[in-house]
């Protein structure tokens, strides 16, 4: 590592420090964290792109071309988009269900999820939220075997997968829900609502519900990932820019530590105890987890402007970035691998 390099690094290791007493110190790195390791073409896709999901068992990237109405479909194997899903409203959320081989897409515009074949793409059915309804974020707990999708002024819907049809089953929520998560084994939801400034928990099992507050002067809270492991939720917010560790149980905040602005996807490495941020400032920060209570910022690296979504496709090893068109840049994705001292 040369000297200026060097010196940046502690610069940003030392800010962290700075910023929450929590955290640990930061050790020297000969290598980086993550390096770019491959860009995909995205040809004649326009605009912002959106939410990711991933078909392990054909090696597909998919995700949401919110500003051209499509979705996108890459084989990571062959470092190649290999379709695109026209004719779309504002896609948003996205999830592919291998059980079923099924993909199911929100679309904000018109308040419906399109539900398509998932091998050759061909559309099999339409659930309706309503106009004006904007579906966003899609989650799915293979326990009971059921989608869960945010929209609305305040809410948290169900889908049934087998038969495509949208169940009576409703959370009600303060706000517009962002990012959330499903935990695997237990009952509750775990939903980002911006609009009230706080995390609300919805019990599955009684439909109650409690209200985790932000750190004092924190907002715009976006992305959320999960580490059940050791009962830890991460939250990312916007303003100002840090990724905010909750207990899982009790809602204390444990620690706090500034990342890369105006991200919109986090995503925990259970491997390696990291956790990455895409900030649409054209960085990825990337956080160890020294333990479940203590953090350290390992870096900020170049990115794209506007690459704020992503997906970390653990089994590749790949963290994998969608960048917008960008001067004469053209869409891409950016191929990240996870690098291990």
């Amino acid at each position: 590592m040369n000297p200026r390099h060097r010196l940046l690094h502690f610069l940003v290791c030392a800010g962290a420090l700075a910023a929450h007493g929590s955290i640990a110190h930061a050790d020297e790195r000969e290598a980086p964290p993550i390096r770019e390791v491959q860009e995909i073409p995205l040809p004649g896709v326009q605009g912002r792109l959106d939410h990711f999901t991933i078909d392990a068992k054909r090696k597909r990237v998919i995700f949401s071309g919110l500003g051209n109405n499509s979705v996108q479909v890459v084989d990571a194997f062959a470092g190649r988009m290999i379709q695109q899903i026209d004719g779309l409203a504002e896609p948003q959320g996205t999830i592919y269900l291998a059980e079923w081989d099924k993909l199911f897409v929100a679309n904000s515009a018109d308040g419906r999820v399109t539900v398509y074949d998932g091998t050759k793409f061909g559309l099999i059915d339409t659930i309706d939220f309503g106009e004006g309804s904007d579906p966003d974020n899609l989650r799915y707990d293979a326990a009971s075997k059921k989608i869960y999708i945010g929209y609305g002024d305040g809410a948290i819907g169900v889908i049934d997968p087998a038969t495509d049809k949208r169940l009576p089953i409703v959370y009600k929520l303060e706000g517009h829900p962002e990012g959330f998560q499903v935990e695997s084994k237990g009952p509750r939801i775990f939903v980002n609502v911006a609009d009230a400034k706080n995390i609300q928990v919805i019990n599955r099992s009684n439909g109650k519900m409690v209200t985790w507050s932000l750190p004092d002067g924190h907002s715009a809270n976006f992305p959320m990932v999960l580490d059940e492991a050791d009962r830890r939720v991460f939250i990312g917010t916007r303003k100002p820019s840090r990724l905010t560790v909750f207990d899982m149980d009790s809602g204390k905040v444990l620690a706090s530590v500034p990342t890369a602005g105006d991200m919109d996807d986090i995503f925990y490495d259970a491997g390696r105890k990291r956790i990455y941020v895409a900030g649409g400032e054209g960085f990825v920060s990337v956080v160890q987890q020294v333990d479940a209570d203590h953090y350290t910022v390992m870096g900020k690296f170049p990115s794209a402007l506007g690459a704020r979504t992503g997906v970390w496709y653990e089994k590749r090893d790949r963290l994998y970035v969608g960048a917008p068109p960008s001067g004469v840049l053209g869409a891409r994705l950016l191929v990240f691998e996870a690098q291990t001292d």
